[in-house]
């Protein structure tokens, strides 16, 4: 018989892991040379991720007291429900699956299997049919060794899942704790090597190229990669213990931690590479931790960063299976999903959730490259962190007598901020990645049709609509 209850078995020290391991995957590797190719200065680039990690910390502060106050199961989607109303809930819960984090399991899919290969050479599959394409856009058996590895660990990753969060939460864990040792490491051998200029890390010259605002918002976009991912802890909020309290002070906690970390990291790699060398490396699409590595370890270093980036992205993807699959099981416990999503295994894990979860992202791999992807699920997601700090507003006002656990510093500047940034941001994408925020955008539209379909359906089921009234605005 399987169990209908989640189980409450999470601390703060496993809720902090969640964090970090949701931030920290391929970003901390890749993104530093497009930023490089925007901005044309390494000072600048350490000044986005300043930038980058601060409204990251704010968009986490915001979410703090908003979790605190309404922690449960879903994250977001629960939360939605109670500032706005089910449709915008469930708005979120689509996009979700449609965009956010399925397109973060498949890009970091992806990354981990591109690894892969740089450690131990996939051979090729299916290359004659490379050239097979839809619309001219998406090549599904281009580099499809790449992409297979892909899918498999999607798959492998998601049945060690359906065996109960604990299980998934001791592995994420260990994996955590290498990724800290190999970063470290990679910042004590390059700081300390002789290839190593400290000082060119902090030069503000742009060699004649201007820091325009939308150069600095093409840069955090990227980076913004790199710090996605500390909301998806709300998501298990029906598993934590002293949820009020453990979700809030876990954010804040882990935000800093990954803040200082990527500080740290990207100091060492612009401290090693010029900004001419970083722009070379994003019109090649290689890797700018592994070329930062090989200049004082050379093909050791290369084969080391390798692993180090297969063990980050295992540990990152993990995680986000881990916890985004509690949205979809949160939402079809009320009929607005697929019905057997709503079903525990006799481990009380939401296997059903997490099985289609991992169909949907298996197909995105195919999709498209890792940027693309990257691209699209930010621009999505800041619509609803923007979405999330007005709500803060709106539970202070609705709310204002309710004991909250955590209040956010700095309010109402703190989340005014993250509200501005996200209008700002999702206006800049679309001028400047127009194909990413168009495909986001579908993507997200194709929930107004589903809304339709699942309330019919729950109404065929029970006989009324127990929907309180929402309707689409």
């Amino acid at each position: 018989m399987s169990s209908q209850q989640l189980n409450r078995s999470l601390g703060l020290r496993l809720v902090v892991v969640f964090v970090i391991a949701n931030i920290i995957g391929s970003g901390v590797y890749k993104k530093v040379a497009v930023m490089a190719a925007e901005l044309h200065s390494s000072g600048w680039v350490l000044i986005a991720w300043v930038l980058a990690g601060i409204i990251s910390l704010f968009g986490a502060l915001t979410y703090a007291e908003v979790a605190g106050l309404l922690a449960d199961t879903g994250g977001d989607y629960a939360y939605y429900k109670k500032i706005y109303n089910k449709f915008f809930a469930f708005q979120f819960g689509w996009s979700t699956f449609t965009v956010i984090e399925s397109a973060a399991i498949a890009s970091l899919a992806y990354v981990f299997a591109q690894s892969l290969n740089s450690v131990v050479h996939l051979p090729p599959m299916l290359a004659s049919l490379s050239s097979i394409n839809i619309g001219g856009v998406i090549y599904p058996f281009q580099d499809f060794n790449i992409k297979f590895a892909a899918v498999g660990l999607i798959i492998l990753l998601t049945i060690i899942n359906t065996r109960g969060l604990r299980t998934g939460a001791w592995l994420g864990t260990f994996i955590l704790a290498l990724v800290f040792i190999g970063i470290f490491i990679i910042v004590i051998f390059g700081l300390s090597s002789a290839e190593s200029h400290l000082s060119t890390a902090f030069n503000l010259d742009t060699n004649n190229h201007p820091v325009t605002p939308r150069a600095m918002f093409n840069a955090m976009l990227a980076a913004f990669f790199a710090y996605q991912g500390w909301a998806a802890v709300g998501y298990i909020g029906g598993e934590a213990k002293n949820a009020n309290r453990t979700i809030p002070l876990g954010i804040t906690i882990g935000i800093f931690i990954v803040i200082v970390v990527y500080m740290v990291v990207n100091i060492s790699y612009l401290s090693l590479l010029s900004i001419e060398q970083l722009e070379v490396v994003k019109s090649s699409n290689n890797v700018a931790a592994i070329e930062a590595v090989k200049v004082f370890w050379g093909r050791n270093g290369e084969l080391f960063i390798g692993i180090m980036i297969v063990i980050t992205t295992l540990s990152c993807n993990h995680a986000t299976i881990v916890a985004t699959s509690r949205v979809y099981y949160a939402m079809a416990r009320e009929g607005l999903f697929f019905k057997s999503a709503g079903k525990l295994n006799r481990q009380g894990a939401p296997a059903n959730s997490l099985i289609i979860q991992c169909v949907w992202s298996c197909l995105l791999v195919f999709s498209g490259s890792f940027d693309q992807l990257s691209d699209m699920m930010i621009f999505v997601v800041f619509v609803f962190y923007g979405a999330t700090a007005f709500g803060l507003f709106i539970l202070r006002k609705k709310m204002p007598d309710t004991h909250r656990p955590f209040k956010v510093w700095g309010y109402p500047v703190v989340p005014a901020i993250v509200i501005l940034f996200s209008i700002g941001l999702f206006c800049n994408t679309i001028i400047s990645h127009t194909r990413e925020a168009v495909f986001g955008l579908i993507l997200m539209l194709t929930g107004i049709p589903m809304w339709s379909w699942f309330n019919k359906n729950k109404k065929e089921e029970i006989g009324f609509d127990f929907d309180e009234g929402a309707k689409p605005s």
